[in-house]
């Protein structure tokens, strides 16, 4: 019983690492993704998309546990170049990288929304050309530490 559940969840990793290279997964994903990019920054969804990675992580369909969708914007941070002033020859505004990863971006903008719930992980889930989406793995301390 556990061989093959654990062969299930091998299989489940191995459709998703196939829709990034064979062209015709990846165009019917994309519709999919069109969806999300037109949804909220971090929307709560019903069940993991990568049930592989949740489990990973330490998901359980049980009561208590939230799986959350997070959208973040690729790219540079986007700086607004001084209007008033001496303008300094080099303005600081391009070549701006970010201090964190994506990830722990999308980590800290579901804590945000969901103050109560702890963190247990988030897994990469997709991108286009202007946004990354992570999932993002949470359960409710109150429901108890041995869910």
């Amino acid at each position: 019983m556990v061989a093959s559940v654990g062969r299930m969840y091998r299989h489940i990793g191995h459709t998703w690492r196939r829709i990034w290279s064979d062209p015709r997964l990846r165009r019917r994903y994309s519709s999919l993704r069109a969806s999300w990019r037109r949804g909220r920054t971090v929307q709560r969804i019903v069940k993991p998309s990568r049930l592989d990675k949740a489990r990973m992580l330490g998901y359980k369909a049980k009561k208590g546990f939230v799986v959350v969708r997070v959208k973040v914007s690729r790219g540079g941070l986007r700086k607004i170049p001084p209007k008033l002033g001496r303008r300094q020859k080099r303005m600081g505004i391009s070549k701006i990288k970010r201090g964190k990863s994506m990830g722990k971006i999308a980590e800290e903008r579901a804590l945000r929304k969901h103050p109560n719930l702890d963190l247990l992980g988030s897994y990469y889930l997709g991108e286009d050309g202007s946004v990354k989406w992570f999932e993002v793995v949470m359960k409710d301390p109150i429901l108890g530490p041995s869910l």
